[in-house]
């Protein structure tokens, strides 16, 4: 196996070996990305596995674009646009859905292959936090860094900053993210 995440793993081994054996069988290419084990085709990446404290995951990357008659691909949380995943705590979980599994799997080769895109929403889009507009407005050295930003890290900034519903607290993450902005980080960057 390529590698797994080192610590959350060991209790998942016989789940994730079970999702390796599927997904190599379907012809997908083994790497590792981001310290997960990532499967690809011709280099584009398909599908992940990660391994979390209580349960393990197999991650379509395009999965918004799958068809799932049967319900079993979640989103990871309300902001995600691409991503749908498959949940598993037992190993007999993934047997019972290894028809279904290989049947997205091959559904997610195909889109692959085709060439299809996911529309992700434009920065742009996103909703602007009022207390963020008027640092914007009102601090050009804050502007020039915000606005060098990457578009995700942008986006994952406004995110954060619009989740408390104080406006303090909210003024509050935007003053303590201002060195990380200036030196070009996202907000959960180190």
């Amino acid at each position: 196996m390529v590698g797994t995440p080192d610590c959350k793993v060991q209790s998942w081994q016989e789940e994730i070996k079970a999702l390796r054996r599927l997904l190599l069988e379907c012809g997908l290419t083994e790497e590792r990305k981001w310290g997960s084990p990532c499967y690809t085709l011709n280099g584009k990446n398909v599908v992940m596995i990660a391994a979390f404290k209580n349960n393990c995951t197999l991650s379509f990357l395009k999965g918004v674009l799958l068809s799932d008659k049967e319900g079993i691909l979640e989103m990871p949380g309300e902001n995600s646009q691409s991503v749908r995943f498959v949940r598993f705590t037992q190993v007999q979980q993934i047997i019972e859905k290894w028809g279904v599994l290989r049947n997205h799997v091959f559904e997610a080769i195909e889109v692959e292959k085709a060439g299809l895109q996911v529309k992700l929403k434009k920065t742009s889009e996103f909703e602007m936090p009022e207390e963020l507009q008027t640092k914007l407005d009102t601090d050009t050295e804050f502007r020039t860094a915000f606005e060098a930003l990457t578009p995700g890290r942008q986006r994952g900034y406004m995110l954060y900053f619009s989740q408390p519903k104080q406006a303090k607290t909210r003024i509050s993450r935007i003053e303590k993210s201002f060195p990380k902005i200036l030196d070009g980080k996202g907000y959960n960057e180190r």
